[in-house]
């Protein structure tokens, strides 16, 4: 949740200022060298972390920090324990709760929370903060003249959409270093949650339909964030897949389904770049709201996938609603800490009371209690602010802006190019820019998703910087709209408060004769679209999924002014999610998805449509060609309609491709889809064995045939024999991007199949199981597009993992199946 700080603070003037001028004098480096005496014992120096003038056991870094911690634990009171079992609370949280007890701001204005200090161990507060797209805090403080701005990066659409592993690190570290050089330990990300249905509000947070790209992308910014000394939060776990009634919804899911779509993501995320910290979420799954699950938290994520950090609570996790809390709603602390949820956050005093009061009684045992400190303390023990890190203040936002523009442009998604419209690189002739967007750029979403950068190169910026002639008379109309229309947007939002939901803006009418005008003089016209959606609410289908009919009147008066005298119609997607395109697509001669890029993105839009960089991004899901086609259309966001209670995933795993591709529906544009500006061709597929025996290496070799270098994103998807348990048609399993060829340079490519990859969860058997029989492998250019096709087999079943049972149902349904 963590709702827009930025506002809750203006809100709460006095909550963000209390106790500020001490919290900066602490954080100087010379009250930092003052406060850390020095204790010399058999000529070896430590730190005298509580200043007591002796060497206690958890300072001596000669031991173990096991027994540092165990020491520590030993002396501790049941209220010291409750105290770091929950957060220290949100500074102007209660705008949105009402009166909630004190909270304790920490260094770094802004944040979203943290962990208590304890000044007897010397052990500090530590601090998290969001976000998904960049670090978000107070970007000025209180008498203060210095700016602490972040990075706005990529959405999560748009980072996801450039499948590139390695450039993916690269944002990540730029982010860690973000949150590391302002003072913070965790950043509140990745989230990664599955993209069921296009219509949730936060899929711009988010990666794809698919648990493969959602867990590799997360694994792959989780490893960059994380080797610069901060910890990460992935989030959110699990099943988080909508924001109508997301403090309550109670989501109904088979155990196949959750375990293939929606756990999958996280068990590769928790392998392969083990995150610090893992976010409950705050919905009810079967029942029973993830932070109170058992099953969940500590079969699931500790006993099956062996995670060794501490999870915590989305901030009022467990709330049956914000509303609840202004009447003393509280969460059910007892269930929360014995299901493993260690940390509540942001926390409140009343939660305090009743867990002080559950230890004192025996609801929960000390040993529950002792594991859970433990974990935070072997956290608290791995924070830069526990190595008392003297952060600078000064990251290097120059060097991050190139990071951003950099990955943007590589995420963005050439939908259609007829032509070869695009490249555009003519700079002597005239640019008309249509759509206020063009002028209003998106940067990213709002909620915690957000970020509080210095500037958005809007694409008017971009385009000017990159040295194009744009019609004046455009700008000159359109700039003043744009500035007017933000401005009321911003009052409207302020007016509602924090929990307000961006509107699309405006556009501005133009009559036929001026798009003629228009078309005479200039030699090509860019309209860009655009949305916004955000936390706590999700988009609808009218003027937000379809275009508004203002924007189809533009679109058709444009296209038809310029295709009247021969000249070519761009259109630029400034989107977070998935939009209606197939209505409207044949009236263009281009189209490029330029996603919320971050805050360079009208320079990176630029950087493709000039042809300095060719497009390597591909979709991460499916455009339907109707909205109604989503499997997950008639359960979205659940029943009664009014204020959905429950929502039944009665698709089961055929959510995105894997329906619409099993069953025949003809989507806008398929799953791993995207053009470039040059040709690939490939050739030679070769596995090292035509039998299964432990893993499978698939080579594959790709060529440039075109005329200009470029990169390609490698797929490969797998079918399955299906004789016991129904399966997708194909599913993706392994994908791999090239370096940028150059024309006529060939690469090969190598794809790893693990046993894993071969098996579906075979409810009845509680088992991971890949049956026996003939395996396809399918390598293309997309999910529908295969270029290159061998067989292999697999001689008898393979059991890959036996499992316990989890999330028993509490509501008798059948998951979907094709028909045989």
């Amino acid at each position: 949740m963590k709702k827009n700080i930025s506002t809750l603070i203006t809100i709460s003037q006095k909550a963000k200022y209390a106790g500020l001028f001490l919290a900066l004098l602490a954080a100087s480096p010379f009250t930092k060298a003052q406060n850390n005496p020095t204790i010399t014992v058999g000529g070896k120096t430590f730190k005298d972390l509580n200043k007591n003038g002796k060497l206690d056991v958890w300072e001596d870094t000669r031991l173990s920090v096991d027994k540092r911690i165990d020491a520590i634990i030993k002396q501790m009171t049941n209220e010291e324990k409750v105290n770091l079992l929950i957060g220290t609370g949100m500074p102007g949280i209660e705008v949105l709760t009402g009166p909630v007890g004190d909270s304790k701001q920490g260094l770094v204005p802004g944040a979203a929370g943290g962990t208590a200090d304890f000044d007897r161990f010397g052990i500090p507060a530590t601090v998290v903060a969001d976000g998904p797209a960049g670090l978000r805090i107070a970007p000025t403080r209180k008498n203060d003249s210095k700016t602490y701005y972040a990075t706005a990066f990529p959405v999560g659409t748009a980072l996801a959409s450039t499948w590139n592993k390695t450039l993916l690190e690269q944002v990540g570290k730029a982010m860690g270093n973000e949150v590391k050089e302002y003072g913070v330990d965790v950043l509140l990300a990745p989230a990664l949650n599955i993209q069921r249905n296009p219509l949730n509000g936060r899929n711009f947070e988010y990666y794809s339909e698919d648990p493969l790209i959602s867990g590799k992308t997360a694994a792959a910014i989780v490893n960059g964030i994380q080797s610069q000394g901060v910890g990460t939060s992935i989030k959110h776990f699990a099943a988080n897949n909508e924001e109508t009634n997301r403090l309550t919804i109670n989501a109904h899911v088979s155990e196949r389904a959750m375990r293939e779509l929606y756990l999958r993501n996280f068990e590769i995320a928790v392998k392969e770049s083990q995150p610090w910290t893992v976010m409950s979420s705050y919905n009810k799954v079967n029942g029973v709201y993830t932070s109170d699950s058992k099953d969940l938290l500590t079969q699931v994520l500790r006993n099956e996938w062996g995670f060794k950090g501490i999870v915590m609570t989305d901030w009022f996790g467990g709330f049956p609603g914000f509303e609840s809390i202004r009447s003393g709603g509280i969460s059910d602390v007892v269930k929360q800490m014995n299901a493993g949820n260690d940390l509540l956050m942001p926390g409140i005093p009343a939660q305090k009371k009743v867990l002080l009061a559950a230890l004192e009684s025996g609801k929960v045992s000390q040993e529950v209690a002792n594991l859970n400190v433990k974990r935070i303390l072997e956290y608290v023990f791995k924070t830069p602010t526990f190595a008392r890190y003297q952060y600078s203040d000064k990251p290097n936002l120059a060097e991050h802006a190139e990071v951003t523009r950099n990955a943007a442009t590589e995420g963005m998604v050439l939908l259609k190019n007829e032509q070869n419209t695009l490249p555009f690189d003519n700079k002597q002739k005239e640019v008309s820019l249509f759509g206020v967007t063009s002028y209003a750029w998106i940067t990213g979403g709002t909620g915690s998703g957000s970020v509080n950068n210095k500037h958005t190169v809007s694409l008017l910026e971009g385009l000017n910087a990159a040295g194009y002639k744009l019609d004046k008379e455009l700008v000159d109309l359109y700039t003043p709209h744009a500035e007017k229309e933000v401005a009321g947007e911003k009052e409207r939002r302020k007016a509602k408060g924090i929990l307000a939901l961006p509107e699309r803006l405006p556009e501005m009418k133009l009559d036929d004769a001026f798009y003629t005008k228009k078309a005479e003089t200039s030699e090509i016209a860019f309209v860009t679209l655009g949305r916004n959606s955000g936390e706590g609410g999700d988009r609808v289908v009218d003027n937000d999924f379809n275009l508004a009919t203002e924007e189809i009147e533009m679109l058709d008066k444009i296209s038809k002014a310029f295709h009247a005298k021969g000249k070519k119609v761009v259109v630029i997607l400034n989107i977070g999610g998935v939009i209606e395109t197939a209505s409207w697509k044949d009236k263009v001669d281009a189209i490029l998805l330029a996603w919320q890029p971050g805050q360079e993105g009208g320079h990176s839009v630029a950087d493709v449509v000039s042809g300095k960089v060719n497009p390597s991004g591909k979709l991460t899901m499916t455009f339907p060609v109707n909205y109604a086609d989503h499997a997950s259309a008639k359960n979205f966001p659940g029943i009664p309609a009014d204020n959905p209670k429950d929502v039944t995933y009665q698709e089961g795993v055929y959510v995105g491709y894997r329906y619409f591709n099993t069953f025949g529906v003809k989507p806008s544009y398929e799953f791993g889809y995207g053009k470039s500006y040059t040709d690939f061709a490939y050739s030679n597929i070769k596995t090292n064995s035509t039998t299964f025996n432990n893993k499978l290496e698939v080579k594959v070799d790709v060529k440039n045939t075109g005329k200009v270098a470029g990169k390609e994103v490698v797929q490969l998807y797998l079918s399955a024999p299906g004789k016991n348990i129904d399966k997708p048609k194909s599913e993706l399993k392994a994908y791999a991007k090239t370096k940028d060829l150059k024309p006529g340079e060939s690469q090969t490519i190598t794809l790893t199949l693990n046993p894993k990859d071969l098996a579906s969860y075979e409810t009845a058997k509680s088992a991971w199981v890949a049956e026996a029989g003939n395996y396809k492998v399918l390598v293309g250019a997309s999910s529908l597009d295969i270029k290159q096709t061998v067989e292999f087999s697999v001689p008898k079943e393979l059991v890959v993992e036996k499992v316990q049972h989890i999330l028993p149902a509490d509501e008798k349904f059948e998951d979907l199946k094709p028909k045989r």
